[in-house]
């Protein structure tokens, strides 16, 4: 299914509304502290400049559960955007109040508009047809390029698609090759990794990801379910003994499916949850009462970069152990800079991969790092993203 681009339509000095996705993380002064978003969605807003459009654009910023909260004003991001671009980003003072409409209705050829946080208004997230409809009258026609809401069924991403003529962006077209291309037709061996604490969060993509890849490399919290489901002692770490069943069943059909199913062979331990706990590195079968499992150990790590280093193609999507513990981000880490040296398709699923081959300092070595998590996770397993459904398709 491939869906019409801003290349596909004819935008010369159209009115345009652009969602994208500006939830940007700022420290306690209002300061940009990463601006990877804002960069990824200037080639969609140049080329709309390079039409000669009337540019409004939209976005939402944390979670101010429908209410003005000046924290999450989209402020600081018309001044770095305006930066970047090196032309005035009008700011409006609401998303469909009396500033953002006169403001639009001034806005010329070639001029850009950013509304306020959509999520100021609980419609948003509603998906109310009211507020889409309110939208809708910012512009002629509908550009999506926030592939890191494209999960989600609210106005701003899904709704206004009802109103207007709707296409994606280029970063939304970028995600959807790289991502689409590795899950339909990838170069063999096709490896994925698989980290994060629960199973249950990546059941599905588990099951879709064994019908697709050759070797599957598990890590994070979720490895411990599947060894106390083999009967293993796992001491105090994280698992979920109601998904033991499950975990077997998942074993059970890569064997079937002649997926090679690799788990930990060592784990780095802590008597707790913290980074200067007492620590040791033991037997993935042999953790003591008493101690946690929070990182791969290095005969993992030695194991997994061999598997790596014979792949093609190579999926990654959470991390190998407590990341956010620099003791227990080892192993996570390690994978990293292995990657770094791997020529290989190499697509990083977001979150705290795409910010490990950051650390690492290997992001540019990556084929692609996803803009999303979790809608890149749900694109893993298959599942139907509405803000993408809702674009129009391009014929062949």
């Amino acid at each position: 299914m491939v869906k019409k681009t801003v290349r596909d339509i004819d935008l010369k000095e159209k009115k345009v509304l652009v969602r994208c996705d500006f939830n940007v993380p700022m420290d306690e002064n209002k300061n940009i502290t990463d601006n990877t978003r804002i960069v990824a969605a200037l080639p969609t807003i140049k080329y709309l400049l390079e039409q000669n459009c009337k540019i409004v654009l939209c976005s939402h910023l944390g979670r101010p559960k429908g209410e003005f909260k000046k924290e999450f004003s989209l402020e600081p991001v018309a001044k770095e955007l305006s930066r970047l671009l090196e032309k005035e980003v009008i700011m409006a003072k609401d998303v469909i109040g009396e500033d953002a409409k006169q403001k639009a209705k001034n806005l010329k050829n070639g001029e850009i508009m950013l509304l306020e946080n959509v999520r100021f208004h609980r419609e948003e997230t509603d998906n109310d047809p009211e507020f889409s409809k309110q939208l809708a009258q910012f512009g002629e026609i509908f550009v999506n390029d926030a592939f890191g809401t494209a999960h989600r069924a609210h106005s701003s991403t899904e709704g206004v698609a009802h109103f207007l003529p709707a296409v994606s962006g280029f970063l939304i077209e970028k995600e959807l090759k790289f991502l689409g291309e590795s899950l339909e037709n990838p170069a063999r061996p096709f490896v994925a990794i698989l980290g994060g604490s629960k199973v249950s969060d990546k059941i599905g993509v588990i099951d879709s990801l064994l019908e697709k890849v050759d070797t599957l490399l598990i890590g994070g919290g979720m490895a411990y379910t599947f060894f106390k489901a083999q009967g293993y002692n796992v001491g105090n770490s994280l698992c979920e003994e109601d998904k033991c069943e499950l975990a077997l069943d998942l074993m059970k059909k890569a064997k079937e499916k002649n997926v090679k199913f690799l788990l930990p062979v060592d784990n780095r331990i802590g008597k707790e949850f913290s980074n200067d706990t007492e620590m040791k590195t033991v037997k993935s079968t042999e953790i003591p009462d008493g101690w946690e499992g929070l990182d791969i150990g290095e005969e993992t790590i030695k194991l997994y970069s061999e598997e790596l280093k014979k792949a093609k193609t190579i999926v990654w999507n959470g991390p190998l152990g407590v990341f956010e513990l620099d003791n227990f981000a080892i192993g996570t880490n390690e994978i990293a800079k292995a990657l770094g040296n791997i020529d290989a398709i190499k697509i990083i699923g977001g979150g705290d991969s795409a910010a490990a081959v950051e650390k690492a300092g290997v992001a540019e070595k990556m084929t692609h790092i996803s803009t999303g998590g979790g809608a890149s996770l749900e694109f893993l397993e298959g599942k139907k993203l509405p803000g993408i459904e809702a674009l129009e398709e391009l014929k062949k």
